[in-house]
């Protein structure tokens, strides 16, 4: 089998991550119809399940959502009596989201979901590969300008495809539409 140019692995990278996306997607519509939670509800409540109460500022550094979308996903968890609000002791400033006794009972059966799968796998491949993919990862999230904690760059610049981003022409383009 004759080796693959640079445009043919190009796709093949591009597609796999397609492919990637879909099982993601598709792992949590099938959550979503069991259980009748969203993929990112189910995140919360394995979340809060595993590490305990967290403000919602910790939670969504937690699960790389910001903090306005958290603030919706706790207020529809918080409707199906799931989670619940409390004043952190010694801090009354401070709201922690904390599982319900529903919350906790259904926290304990959800599946594992795909990222327990990927840990698996990750952990009996060799150190050097799960650097090499991690170094790639990196970098493929760098090409489409996501920082380190998920967001988009928000700093005008030059990704490593040459390509100028500018934040700013995003929205002035998405407003325009």
């Amino acid at each position: 089998m004759a080796p693959l140019d640079n445009e043919e692995q190009i796709k093949k990278i591009v597609g796999s991550i397609r492919r990637f996306y879909r099982v993601v997607q598709n792992d949590g519509a099938k959550e979503s119809k069991s259980f009748g939670l969203t993929s990112s509800q189910s995140n919360v409540l394995r979340t809060l399940y595993h590490v305990g109460p967290l403000s919602s500022v910790d939670l969504s550094r937690n699960l790389y959502v910001t903090a306005s979308n958290m603030t919706g996903l706790v207020d529809r968890l918080e409707k199906k009596a799931l989670v619940s609000r409390v004043r952190k002791e010694g801090d009354r400033r401070v709201m922690l989201i904390i599982l319900t006794p529903s919350g906790l009972e259904l926290a304990q059966v959800l599946p594992d979901p795909l990222e327990s799968k990927l840990i698996s796998g990750l952990g009996h491949m060799p150190v050097d590969q799960v650097k090499q993919l991690n170094e790639a990862m990196d970098q493929i999230l760098r090409l489409i300008n996501v920082e380190g904690d998920g967001s988009l760059l928000s700093e005008p610049g030059i990704n490593s495809l040459g390509d100028v981003y500018d934040p700013g022409m995003e929205k002035e383009m998405s407003d325009s539409l």
